[in-house]
């Protein structure tokens, strides 16, 4: 990713999570179901464009009423890459704003500019998410969208004062598996949501050689300066939805415990001399971090961070109902009763949920999301991620231009990004509970859950 940094890191190693307010009293209207002006086209400026803000640029060439009118960037070599992308797509070449590392902030005094991507380091998210609403633009900010709970605060209030959107852009959300599981919660099969697992469990240790450029010049910092789960969305975000929080329901509290550190230090001794800047960081973030949520149902979420170790990737992504369950990586299902009926094993004798049905294609036969049915088979034409990018970036370039609600609202982007600093909140408090505001103030008793868009 292009350095976008400036000076913002210099005060980041003694920060404190900013567990902000619980309550905050607002006389702006309400932004849950925010509906904005159709659009003819959807002109976008992007912010970031290295590795990641790269390929969503490229995603959006690829759909039918997107544009990308300018980028911004301060790294030469990931600019040319990215017009690259944009001329092999036959589209316009989109303005260069470049030259310090404030220079993006010319892209809001635009007026041809509907709405922002911002692809950058984390700790700019908000600052650069909250320029963008006050300067007319709606904000699509990649994950997670705060650092603090103050920061959450801080894009819920400026959307409801705009009217804008602020979407986080939880491509998780949008993946065949995730979407399926969605739909069958949405039709009871599991019964009722008891609990739910959810994990970015992904080795990144190879990120510290990444020193000057890419994800782990900076991402590997956080690891020196914080304990608790960095990135909890990718697991969290699905369950969020399966379960209607903020619609419905909501996080009320959560309980965080971390591993000891090792695996970070151990790794930079054997790539790096003893001299090396690496070796001179004090990694503190425990390599295995989980923590427990509450929900104002009583219903609970275990979510686990560990980008550290040597295991397989996985997002857990399981749910639990009185009437079956879901397990992901390798994904599987056991259910007691399907259309009224009991199920049970090869031999008739003894009820199929004893045992997990790995057998998955006649699920998705009948249950994939039609969402998915119906961009299938562009979305893994395009990839990023299994298709889940162009999945996402389709549904937020369909909603501005038929003026419907986003998916996922800035009330979500508060919610699921809070258990990053207060995770981290409850690991120096020895695991004790800490409370989640209710950034919807007490709009989720009457919202609905999301319903199933095809």
């Amino acid at each position: 990713m292009g350095s976008l940094l400036g000076g913002a890191l210099a005060g980041l190693a003694g920060c404190a999570s900013g567990s902000g307010v619980l309550e905050r009293a607002s006389t702006a209207k309400s932004v849950m179901g925010l509906r904005s002006r159709p659009l003819d086209v959807a002109r976008f400026g992007v912010i970031g464009v290295g590795q990641r803000g790269s390929f969503l640029t490229k995603t959006l060439c690829q759909i039918e009423g997107a544009r990308v009118v300018a980028i911004a960037d301060t790294d030469a070599q990931a600019i040319d890459k990215t017009l690259g992308l944009i001329a092999k797509a036959g589209r316009p070449k989109p303005d260069v704003i470049t030259g310090s590392s404030g220079a993006w902030q010319r892209m809001l005094d635009r007026d041809d500019i509907d709405a922002v991507l911002i692809v950058t380091p984390w700790e700019l998210h908000t600052p650069m998410a909250v320029a963008a609403m006050r300067a007319g633009k709606h904000a699509f900010v990649e994950i997670p969208a705060a650092v603090s709970v103050d920061e959450a605060w801080q894009l819920v209030d400026t959307a409801e004062a705009t009217q804008r959107h602020c979407m986080m852009l939880e491509n998780c959300c949008y993946g065949r598996e995730e979407l399926m599981v969605l739909h069958m919660v949405r039709l009871g099969l599991f019964g009722e949501l008891l609990h739910a697992e959810g994990a970015y469990i992904h080795d990144l240790r190879w990120q510290i050689k990444e020193l000057t450029r890419s994800t782990g010049s900076w991402r590997t910092l956080w690891h020196a300066r914080r304990d608790g789960n960095l990135y909890p969305t990718h697991g969290l975000g699905p369950i969020a939805q399966y379960f209607g929080i903020n619609r419905g329901d909501r996080f009320d509290y959560i309980n965080s415990q971390s591993s000891p550190a090792r695996t970070f230090a151990e790794y930079s001794r054997k790539n790096f001399p003893a001299d090396h800047p690496r070796n001179q960081l004090r990694y503190i973030n425990g390599d295995i971090n989980t923590s427990l949520i509450k929900c104002a149902s009583g219903r609970t979420i275990m979510v686990q961070h560990d980008t550290n170790t040597p295991r397989p990737y996985s997002r857990l992504n399981t749910v639990v109902g009185t009437n079956g369950s879901f397990g992901g990586f390798p994904n599987r299902i056991a259910l007691e009763t399907l259309d009224g009926k009991t199920l049970m094993d090869a031999s008739g004798k003894q009820e199929a949920f004893h045992h997990w049905d790995g057998n998955m294609q006649p699920w998705f036969d009948r249950y994939d999301h039609p969402l998915w049915k119906r961009l299938a088979q562009e979305a893994q034409r395009n990839g990023g991620h299994g298709g889940m990018d162009y999945v996402m970036m389709w549904r937020v370039v369909y909603s501005l231009i038929h003026g419907e609600a986003m998916d996922q609202d800035v009330y979500d982007a508060a919610s699921w990004s809070a258990v990053f600093p207060l995770s981290c909140d409850s690991v120096a408090d020895r695991g004790n509970a800490k409370d989640f505001p209710d950034f919807t103030r007490g709009a989720w008793k009457t919202t609905k859950p999301l319903g199933i868009v095809a």
